[in-house]
């Protein structure tokens, strides 16, 4: 088995389409070397969903460590309400890790701009209440959420622009202030700018994800994306910054543990 020095930073584990081979993914995982993962949340039910997938991990106490979030998605940002932030509040006070993911979506504006960032809004202000870590998923929108992002006041630590694929200057202005970016299974495509992007990012604030089930990186590109295939993502950020797999796996592991307040890993004590 390989050891366990990667880090899946975000991924929906409890989405249906792993439900019929959820314990297999799992040990494909784990023999990856994948021990640690992200379980985000897109809305309470999700959320919920997460945090009974976790409690059972952690009963059986033989797989990859499991984190869980909860937020709202900003495709369904019109279902907020006060219902809705009860709901977050009380899975927050129930252990989640981070708050999220949330954020902006204006290429497929499937809720309206203004309810979005209201939604958001809120949502980072419950983090700021509770000193939590923001998971932000922003497409289209890369002013807009810097915008709402500083004027919540939140510690740039403690946000991550989740699978980025917004602009050189959304980046800069990111890097600038202080906040993660995490980059998926897109560095490996072609059409994808990693060369122009992933350099830019201080090696202090890089994490790796899958965001399975979607985004399969290459080779695995058009296959239902899983946990283990983010060894993929990190050899080709290993690449691109010069070093190799294992000291960019160890890196961005160490980079996921600080953000999700896990603690301290053997390499940053040492």
């Amino acid at each position: 088995m390989a050891p366990s020095r990667l880090f899946d930073s975000h991924c929906h584990l409890q989405d249906p389409a792993f439900d019929d081979d959820r314990g297999d993914v799992l040990a494909r995982a784990l023999e990856a070397g994948v021990g640690e993962i992200a379980v985000i949340a897109s809305d309470p039910g999700s959320a919920e969903a997460a945090r009974n997938l976790v409690a059972g991990s952690e009963a059986e106490g033989d797989g990859p460590l499991l984190v869980w979030t909860a937020g709202l998605h900003p495709h369904v940002a019109e279902r907020w309400s006060e219902g809705t932030r009860r709901e977050l509040e009380a899975l927050l006070e129930a252990g989640a890790a981070a708050v999220g993911e949330t954020g902006l979506d204006f290429h497929y504006d499937h809720s309206p701009r203004d309810v979005q960032r209201d939604a958001f809004a809120e949502q980072l202000a419950l983090a700021v209440a509770r000193d939590l870590p923001v998971v932000v998923h922003s497409r289209d929108a890369d002013e807009d959420t810097l915008d709402l992002v500083e004027a919540s006041g939140i510690a740039p630590e403690r946000v991550v622009l989740h699978s980025f694929s917004g602009s050189v200057a959304m980046l800069e202005r990111a890097i600038e202030a202080g906040t993660y970016v995490s980059f998926s299974g897109m560095v490996t495509f072609r059409s994808f700018p990693a060369e122009t992007l992933v350099a830019k990012v201080p090696a202090g604030r890089l994490l790796a994800e899958t965001d399975a089930p979607y985004l399969a990186p290459v080779p695995h590109r058009g296959r239902r994306n899983e946990p283990a295939f983010v060894a993929e993502t990190i050899d080709r950020l290993a690449a691109l910054h010069g070093v190799d797999g294992t000291a960019m796996g160890a890196l961005t592991r160490a980079n996921a543990r600080r953000f999700y307040g896990l603690g301290e890993t053997a390499e940053q004590e040492g």
